[in-house]
């Protein structure tokens, strides 16, 4: 597996990142541990989590099995706070506070005194962005994580932040949704981390599942389309547009002997400015897909011809 440097940082990690979202709710240890297995026999580094995943569930999964048999120097760890759990559901919180403390308590899931990258998950426009700062400085200071970033950030905030950290730890990464259906971050996330060296981790490189063609004609009972909690995230892609997208992800798929998966995922690969894609997936079998995908280089005139057919509308002030 390929090794990509994140932003002008010394950080490196592998171009495939492997997601747990899914784990301990809909991926159980048995599946999860095969997928790690999986994952780093392919040469794969990179694990992203989230403290509000699973509510600590994936964290406290993957914490067990990093600790049953594999060396902490051979994995690199992402995880993300932000996201505050309270009676009444999910708030977003970036404080100082809150982002030490869910730290703290990550880190204690995880079985480890460090991270290798933290995230603050979402935008918290009630926080002072120099707070949130203050608190991703500290856990540099403090060696609870090695690099510092944001996670679904606008690209004046990400800017902002960045230019705050002028004399104190830079931000290394940002992460973001980003695939053929969509590609929002190319307006002006992406000109912002080019000037500010920031590396972008690309979530959901496969469009929430939709660009891998399952979704064409129906909803499989087994997908996370059909399940109560995931319905809400897939269902955004499930239209017209979406639709003519996979039809031509499919067609390359057939002309080059691929499946739709890797043709999308080589998609995402091929753009200069992601340095890692991350893959989550409910099995280990839907994993190995992803895998073989990330071996694959797609031909420059299928990249070129996908970009032209999925192009984001650009226009004022971004171009005039």
């Amino acid at each position: 597996m390929q090794v990509r440097r994140v932003g002008s940082t010394g950080l490196e990690v592998s171009h495939l990142a492997l997601g747990t979202m899914t784990w301990s709710r809909d991926t159980d240890a048995d599946e999860a541990g095969e997928q790690l297995d999986l994952f780093l026999d392919a040469g794969g580094t990179l694990i992203d989590t989230a403290a509000s995943y699973a509510d600590g569930g994936a964290e406290s999964l993957l914490g067990e099995l990093l600790g049953a048999s594999i060396a902490r120097k051979d994995v690199q760890i992402v995880t993300k706070a932000g996201i505050r759990r309270t009676a009444q559901g999910g708030v977003i919180d970036s404080s100082r506070d809150t982002l030490l403390d869910t730290l703290d308590a990550s880190l204690e899931r995880l079985g480890t005194d460090h991270v290798d990258l933290f995230l603050v998950h979402v935008f918290d426009p009630q926080t002072p962005l120099e707070e949130t700062l203050h608190a991703l400085e500290i856990a540099v200071n403090s060696g609870r994580t090695r690099y510092i970033g944001v996670s679904n950030f606008p690209a004046w905030a990400t800017a902002a932040i960045a230019a705050m950290a002028t004399g104190r730890p830079a931000l290394a990464a940002t992460e973001v949704e980003y695939s053929l259906l969509q590609r929002g971050i190319e307006r002006e996330v992406v000109p912002a981390t080019d000037a500010l060296g920031l590396g972008i981790l690309a979530w959901s490189p496969l469009g929430r599942g939709v660009l891998t063609a399952k979704y064409r004609g129906a909803i499989p009972a087994d997908s996370r389309a059909a399940s109560d909690h995931l319905a809400g995230f897939v269902e955004p892609y499930l239209t017209d547009r979406a639709g003519v997208v996979v039809d031509a992800v499919a067609t390359a798929a057939d002309g080059l002997g691929l499946s739709a998966l890797e043709v999308a995922l080589g998609w995402v690969l091929a753009q200069e400015h992601v340095a890692s894609a991350i893959v989550g997936a409910r099995t280990a079998a839907q994993l190995t897909a992803s895998l073989a995908a990330a071996d694959s280089e797609l031909p420059h005139a299928i990249v070129e011809a996908l970009t032209e057919v999925t192009q984001p509308h650009v226009g004022y002030p971004e171009r005039r």
